[in-house]
């Protein structure tokens, strides 16, 4: 396991490194230059040589993207344009919002979509299969901030069941700790605090959760499907093995295996794609951050988010690869 985990480790630094390089060719590419996009095109020529001056722009290629590179090491992702503070602040203060959207959608996306998959690829062809996989291809083909108007109109502002705005009630008595509301409120056992942020959570994740819901069911049955054709489970069965048995053993663990690296992958996307949903809900995630970054040309805030995105799109593959190798040993010494 240790020499599986270093070579994973070893192929994440040039991923990593190849990113930067075409971050910082792209912030150099842009209209008018680094400076430019860090101060507006209005901004005196004296603030344009400071910065000019601050960033080494005059210096050779390799000598600035060195400068560049120890920056982020230090993790010094520069200052945010609307806010003037630290984009690394920014995100820190944001990101634990996103993370709990991020992960509600994937408990509901992985808490029924797995089950739902497997009762409908034991009963193929009944009306739970149809009715599954007609209802996966709408989840697909529904785009997620349709999916969310939708859903705040008729359960938030038609029905009036669940909250539509923000991530707590303005007033609300809540200690923060981790920024994750509804985690602080049982931390802190806050229970009115933490139901509250669980109600607010609730229509953003469903949104969230819809696409990677139907994606796992969908991969889910066929997987099932596939694992339930295979010569060993037809051993087993003739062995007389309890069903127990047959579905833990050698079914779910081995039609498993597919569905694990479509959950990372998902994973990671959640994170990134959250930017639509959490502007419809008005949900102070980082989402909402980078589109306003977006709407006011914030280019530190834009570069910081592609690299802290990376980063974490390479961690869960990580912790998607350890998983798979627990699954199935022989991934190990391939």
């Amino acid at each position: 396991m240790a020499r599986f985990l270093v070579r994973r480790l070893l192929q994440v630094i040039p991923t990593l490194a190849a990113l930067s390089v075409l971050l910082f060719v792209w912030l150099r590419a842009l209209p008018g230059g680094p400076e430019v996009a860090l101060l507006g095109e209005r901004a005196t020529p004296e603030a344009r040589a400071a910065i000019r001056d601050r960033m080494g722009l005059d210096e050779p290629v390799l000598v600035q993207y060195a400068a560049y590179m120890r920056d982020l090491l230090r993790l010094d992702l520069g200052t945010s344009t609307q806010t003037r503070q630290p984009v690394l602040e920014e995100f820190l203060l944001r990101f634990p919002g996103t993370v709990e959207l991020a992960l509600a959608a994937m408990v509901i996306a992985v808490g029924v979509g797995i089950p739902l998959g497997y009762f409908a690829a034991r009963r193929r062809g009944s009306l739970l299969d149809n009715l599954t996989v007609g209802g996966s291809m709408v989840g697909i083909c529904t785009p997620i901030f349709f999916l969310a108007f939708v859903l705040k109109w008729v359960f938030g502002e038609n029905l009036g069941w669940l909250p539509t705005i923000g991530r707590q009630s303005p007033g609300a008595d809540a200690t923060h700790i981790t920024n994750m509301y509804v985690l602080d409120g049982i931390l802190t056992q806050e229970w009115d605090a933490a139901w509250d942020a669980f109600l607010h959570l609730m229509l953003p994740a469903i949104a969230v959760a819809s696409i990677p819901f139907a994606i796992i069911v969908r991969m889910t049955r066929a997987s099932v499907l596939e694992v339930l054709g295979e010569d060993y489970v037809r051993t087993a069965e003739a062995k007389g093995l309890t069903h127990r048995v047959i579905r833990g053993r050698h079914v779910l663990r081995n039609a498993l295996l597919p569905v694990v690296t479509a959950i990372g992958v998902l994973a990671g996307a959640l994170l990134s794609g959250a930017v639509l949903t959490e502007t419809v809900f008005a949900f102070n995630g980082i989402g909402l951050f980078v589109y306003n970054a977006i709407r006011n040309s914030d280019y530190p805030v834009l570069m910081g988010f592609i690299m802290f995105i990376a980063f974490t799109f390479v961690l869960v593959n990580l912790l998607v690869d350890i998983s798979y190798s627990v699954i199935d040993p022989r991934v190990r010494v391939r």
